[in-house]
């Protein structure tokens, strides 16, 4: 019974870490975030609302609202084979947004865990 317990527990962890961790799909701190902004190809992308994005974003990133009908064809005006790195308020909707650029071709998608809750609780800078 113990044994039984003990691989329940273990199958639990793994599939919590693949449902985190998707093909295409790193969901990443701030640090490993700001690590990645510094590369020249990446491409950020703040998918919250316009007013939300007013009120502070992260340097040189461009609002395109997962929420909005035309979200879309907003992401197609981005390079498929360069890194994107998405983020949110908190994370859920940069999960979505992460997931519908994977459906939609890109190869490497970096999503901010925490979104700008996290990245604000880490004392990173931001912009208005």
């Amino acid at each position: 019974m113990k044994n039984l317990m003990f691989s329940l527990g273990v199958l639990l962890l793994v599939a919590c870490s693949c449902a985190k961790q998707q093909e295409g799909i790193s969901v990443v701190d701030s640090n490993k975030f700001e690590e990645q902004m510094k590369e020249p190809t990446s491409q950020i992308v703040d998918v919250r609302t316009s007013e939300e994005y007013t009120e502070g974003h992260i340097a040189n990133a461009v609002n395109m609202d997962v929420t909005s009908d035309d979200f879309e064809s907003k992401i197609a005006t981005l390079d498929k084979e360069k890194p994107v790195m998405v983020y949110c308020k908190a994370g859920g909707r940069s999960a979505k947004a992460a997931a519908i650029l994977r459906d939609n071709g890109f190869k490497q998608v970096y999503d901010l865990d925490g979104g700008m809750i996290g990245w604000n609780d880490a004392k990173k800078p931001i912009e208005y």
